[in-house]
Formats: structure tokens, sequence, C-alpha cells
């Protein structure tokens, strides 16, 4: 077995190859919230250069609760443009799958000033993000429903697949830790409670796209912090998607308080060396779970994918970044031509380390989008900068129409 291998799900759909595109937000809608050329360009390239599976960015639920001021937003008035989307991003025969996400307290205050949460609990981040209220019980079921209809909205479209996105201190993720999650009836308090908004979803899903329509979670190994959803949660709940038959989980960490999945910052030096930030908790999954692991996060050398491949430590290789520092990163990486080298963005200042980073490779995205080359000569300041403009300009557009 190596990355070149098919992958079987236990749904019955299969991967052309082990290697996955992870999700990265786009950022490209204008104030119709719904897919255009950006994306059908993007994705058409990326399905040309032949990775078995592309996940798309944050696709949201509703306006009102946008991860970006650039997002998709799922609904049936949008299907034209999202058939264009799915029809571009599987031109090659691969898998393409929608990131459904809501951002609950996640939103920022460009967006939303009364964003909905588990629970009152203010997200600490530079004064961006508003005070949210709790979700009221009717609330709840309503999004469980949601969640449902838009991977049913995305199977119609032609999508091939869903992701269903409980990590990085996005809604569902709210839900699954202790520091957000503070309610007393059966949303909260328990792990079992904290987890029935995921269960619930999944279960509404399935029953919405069928037996053979692949559905997918990402979920965070841990919070990394103090109070927060632990490494011990999370097998908790891996055993339960086991036995709902999640067909593929992708595991990361971290939230926008302590961005894991962007920084990295936490990961031991000798984790970074040999590849793969979260394959020490990869392997504690593998020990009381066979549940089909996409492992995404410091994974470069070919010879490093095939080995862990072979032996049994993962399934789906995920990369994100170096898709946009190379402009044909999966072909030239797939033939074995291309070994990408470590690349950050610093301003030397704390607070706006992964806002630099988040802003230059949106930068990046949007070139690829346009057809054009990427570019790495952007500097931390001005991306950090384009990002705060991106969502203010951008967000005006949504209000008022531009």
């Amino acid at each position: 077995m190596d990355i070149h291998s098919s992958l079987k799900l236990p749904c019955g759909a299969v991967l052309n190859n082990r290697l996955a595109k992870a999700a990265m937000t786009e950022r490209f809608s204008h104030s119709d919230l719904k897919p255009n050329q950006k994306h059908y360009t993007l994705y058409e390239n990326w399905s040309k250069d032949g990775s078995g599976l592309l996940i798309t960015g944050n696709v949201l639920l509703e306006p009102s609760h946008l991860e970006s001021a650039g997002n998709v937003v799922i609904n049936e008035s949008g299907l034209p443009e999202l058939k264009k989307w799915a029809s571009a991003a599987t031109a090659n025969g691969n898998h393409c799958w929608t990131q459904i996400s809501h951002s609950g307290r996640q939103t920022t205050i460009f967006n939303n000033l009364r964003p909905v949460s588990p629970s009152n609990v203010k997200l600490k981040k530079l004064g961006f993000f508003a005070k949210p209220r709790a979700l009221r019980e009717e609330e709840i079921w309503e999004l469980i429903g949601q969640f449902a209809e838009a991977a049913n909205i995305s199977k119609t479209a032609g999508f091939t697949g869903v992701q269903i996105h409980a990590a990085h201190g996005y809604l569902i993720s709210q839900f699954l830790s202790p520091n957000t999650n503070k309610r007393t009836d059966q949303w909260g308090g328990s792990l079992e409670n904290r987890t029935r908004f995921l269960f619930e979803i999944i279960q509404a899903t399935r029953t919405q796209v069928g037996l053979d329509f692949p559905i997918g979670v990402k979920l965070n190994s841990s919070d990394f912090q103090k109070g927060g959803f632990s490494e011990d949660d999370s097998l908790w709940v891996i055993n339960k998607l086991d036995e709902l038959g999640v067909d593929l989980l992708e595991i990361s960490g971290g939230t926008y308080e302590n961005a894991e999945f962007l920084l990295a910052s936490n990961v031991r030096q000798s984790t970074k060396n040999r590849e793969a930030y979260f394959m020490d908790f990869a392997e504690k999954v593998r020990k009381q779970s066979e549940i089909p692991l996409m492992v995404t996060g410091g994974i470069r050398t070919l010879d490093f994918c095939n080995s862990a491949l072979k032996e049994g430590l993962l399934d789906v290789v995920g990369m994100a970044r170096p898709y946009l520092l190379y402009d044909h990163f999966a072909a030239e990486f797939l033939s074995g031509q291309l070994t990408p080298e470590s690349f950050s963005i610093r301003t030397g200042i704390k607070a706006f380390e992964d806002m630099a980073e988040a802003g230059f490779y949106n930068l990046q995205l949007d070139r690829l989008g346009q057809g054009q080359k990427v570019d790495l000569n952007f500097s931390p300041a001005r991306s950090a900068f384009h990002l705060v403009k991106h969502e203010f300009v951008k967000a005006l557009a949504n209000k008022f129409g531009g």
C-alpha cells in the first residue's frame, strides 16, 4: 500500500489515491454568498493535478454566521453555482467534499454583533469577536436539520461527499468543549451530553444522504487549552463515530484562541522532525479503532507518507498549505519530483502571527483562483493587513450589496 493506492470507504465509495487536499477557507464569494469563477478555476486546476480527495473550505449554513466575509453559504438558491463548482472540482474523476460548518462564536464583529454559541462565553481574540448568546433548544434542533439539509444539497449539486467540521473552535467544537459549553440541559455537562449535537447531526445527515454517500468528520485531538476538550474526550468520541459509520475521520487540533492547526506552536520538535504533528494521537486512535483516518499537519515527504500508509498508521494523507506554495503541488508531489519546504510568515508580534499566516495564504488562494501563479513575496505586515481589510470591506459589501 502506498499513496497511489485506492481506498474503499465504509459506505462503498472509492478514492483513487490517498492524497487529500485538506480544507482551507477560500474567501472568494461576493455579496450573494455563492461560488463564482475563482472557485471553478481553483478547483478544476487542483482536480487536474491528481489528488484523490479535495475538501472545500468552510461552507456555511447561514449568512449571519460567516467564518469569513468571503464564505459560500449553501442553500437551494445557489444550486446552479454549486453544480458548476462540483463539476469543476471532480473533473479528473477525483472526489470533492464540501466542508460544512457553522462558526458560532467565531463569527467576527464585522458579520454579527450577537452570534450564537452553546453558552455566552466570549472569544478572547483582538476584540474582533462579540459576546455570543446561548442557543435555545429549538434553535439547536433547527441547526441539526440545517447541517443535514446542507449535506443533501451538496449531494444534489454533484459533490461526492461531505465533511462535518467539528474542530478548530467552530460551533460543534464549542459544544464539545467544557470551556465554551456551560449548559445544564441535555446538550451540556457530561461528555455524553456535549457530544449529542455532533452525533445528532451525523445521524440526521445519514438519513438525508443515504448509506452510500461519504460522511467525514474533522475533529480536534484536543483544544490545547486547560479545561478544554481533551485527548481522552476525543478518543471517546472517536469510538462513537466508528459506531455511527463515519467514513473518514480527519485529526487536527486547536481553536482561534490557540491556533494549533495554523501555527503548530505546541508541537514538540521531535514530533516536527518525524513529520505529522498529530501522528502520536493518530497512533492512539489506531489502537482502539479501525475508522478510516486522515492526518493533516506537518507531513512533507513522500517516503514518510508511504511508510505511514504501509504500516497502517493512517489511511489518507492530508496536506493543505503546500497546495498554495507551488503551482502544481499535487502532480509534482505524487510523481516524486517535489518535496515541499517549510515556510512560515512571522510578524514578531504574537497576537498577529496567525492573522499574518492566514492573510498570506489568502493572497495565494486569490492568485490561484484568478489563474495566476504563486507569489511568495508578500510581507508579514501586508499579509496581516490584507486579512483585516478583506474582512471589513467584504462585510460591508455583504451588508449593502456591493
